[in-house]
């Protein structure tokens, strides 16, 4: 399986305004993380591990806000797979790190329609190239780590209609924003997660 970079890996450094990395608790995050860590590498995998580890999968542990920024996530520790990603990629492309997000369209349950998105993230390494990641959160049945070059996400496809997104985006997609933006909690939003099929081009 090949990645598709939509750019430069360059451009997976800005800031927008939903991976806001110039909002000071991120930067001072994104600082704490490089003083920890100076090899880029192990940088990225603290960054990870904070993600996966610090902050809440909101469903996980059925409480918090609907997050959609980065520094909301940071901020009050909570977030779907979407925002938690977002939150990742500002750690890292605040400390020069390009990073992009993913998708893969996944079954809600074992197998089966419904359907949803899920969102995580591809990290461009030195060494390595792009490496997919998954911060969403570890729990029974879940294991996803930071292993490059092995990859190793919290959700393998099940069956013919799950699927791997391959591109790397630069920003969220609509979907993804448009259901973060419009949810009134987080028991609104597992009853409506985004979907998308086929995979956009």
């Amino acid at each position: 399986m090949k990645l598709i970079p939509l750019a430069a890996p360059e451009a997976y450094l800005a800031p927008c305004a939903i991976i806001d990395f110039d909002h000071p608790a991120i930067q001072a995050k994104a600082a704490a993380l490089r003083t920890a860590h100076a090899d880029t590498v192990e940088l990225a995998r603290a960054s990870f591990e904070f993600v996966r580890d610090e902050i809440a999968h909101s469903w996980d542990v059925k409480q918090g806000p609907v997050t959609l920024t980065a520094s909301e996530v940071l901020l009050t520790g909570f977030g779907y797979c979407y925002a938690k990603s977002h939150l990742l990629a500002a750690l890292l492309r605040a400390n020069g790190i390009p990073a992009g997000l993913c998708y893969q369209r996944l079954s809600v349950g074992d197998s089966g329609a419904p359907y949803c998105l899920h969102g995580l993230n591809a990290v461009h390494l030195p060494g390595f190239g792009w490496y997919r990641v998954d911060a969403r959160g570890n729990k029974p049945g879940v294991a996803a780590e930071f292993n490059p070059p092995h990859e190793k996400l919290a959700f393998a496809l099940q069956d013919a209609h799950e699927s791997d997104f391959l591109q790397i985006h630069i920003h969220p997609l609509p979907v993804v924003t448009d259901a973060l933006r419009t949810a009134p909690d987080i028991f609104w939003l597992h009853d409506h997660l985004p979907d998308l099929d086929p995979p956009p081009t």
